[in-house]
């Protein structure tokens, strides 16, 4: 017996199906089916995808996850069964939103299609931030100014490519990176721009294909108090400015003279 077995038998009990009519949505024979079931054959990729879309559930989750023991109905499911989310709410209809800390970062690249995993996270609430999945990510580094190391940002799901916007912040779950928080740029086809707002890091591009997941940046946690510092930049607008006041002052000067 395997896990597999076990979710798929639970599945097409709960569904209260018969194996015979299982199979004939599987376009396979019964017989094929009940080895699947018992474990004494494993499903081929094509019957896996027959699988998950019947019941539809992700492959990942049917693989790996004992589905007897979370509740299905509190899932959200993504677009193409890709993965599904838990989503718990308090009292007052609230969403809870998990915190990857740095200590369960590690373990997030692995466990972020695993309900058991993410239903292990701390939760909070903060309702002003509106409808949408959120998430909070740790901030590593100097690569994003103002925030800074040890900071928590929180992140609403974005479930299609297509609503990423050109400039804004994201954090950004992949194969080859793991976890990042970037400015995207979507002017790559097939690929995002990955940008640092601390100029000493250079672009990057990451294909859409090695993308896990995506999350809007929705607003920062974080304990520092510190005065942020005037750079470069802000120091020679200022000037600009202030030169530009005093013209326009010796301007005024010499038409009243």
């Amino acid at each position: 017996m395997s896990l597999f077995s076990d979710n798929i038998r639970a599945l097409r009990v709960k569904h209260k199906i018969s194996q015979e009519k299982l199979a004939e949505n599987l376009s396979i024979t019964r017989g094929r089916y009940v080895k699947y079931e018992d474990g004494t054959s494993e499903a081929p990729y094509d019957i896996l995808k027959k699988i998950a879309l019947y019941f539809h559930m992700s492959i990942d989750l049917i693989l790996s996850v004992d589905i007897r023991k979370i509740d299905v109905q509190n899932l959200i499911k993504l677009e193409g069964n890709r993965l599904i989310l838990p989503i718990q709410v308090d009292s007052f209809g609230e969403n809870f939103i998990e915190i990857v800390s740095q200590k369960a970062k590690a373990g997030y690249l692995n466990g972020y299609a695993d309900p058991e995993y993410i239903e292990s996270l701390q939760q909070i609430t903060l309702p002003f931030l509106g409808p949408g999945k959120h998430r909070g990510f740790p901030v590593e580094g100097d690569s994003m100014p103002p925030h800074e190391d040890g900071s928590i940002i929180i992140g609403r799901y974005v479930e299609k490519l297509g609503e990423v916007m050109d400039g804004k912040t994201y954090i950004l779950i992949t194969k080859n990176e793991g976890m990042v928080y970037k400015r995207l740029n979507k002017n790559k086809k097939n690929a995002l721009v990955l940008e640092s707002d601390n100029s000493f890091y250079p672009n990057y591009e990451v294909k859409a294909s090695d993308i896990l997941e995506i999350w809007e940046y929705e607003c920062n946690i974080g304990r520092s108090d510190k005065k942020q510092e005037i750079t470069e930049t802000g120091a020679m607008k200022d000037l600009l400015l202030e030169l530009k006041r005093e013209v326009r002052e010796i301007k005024n000067n010499t038409s009243n003279t």
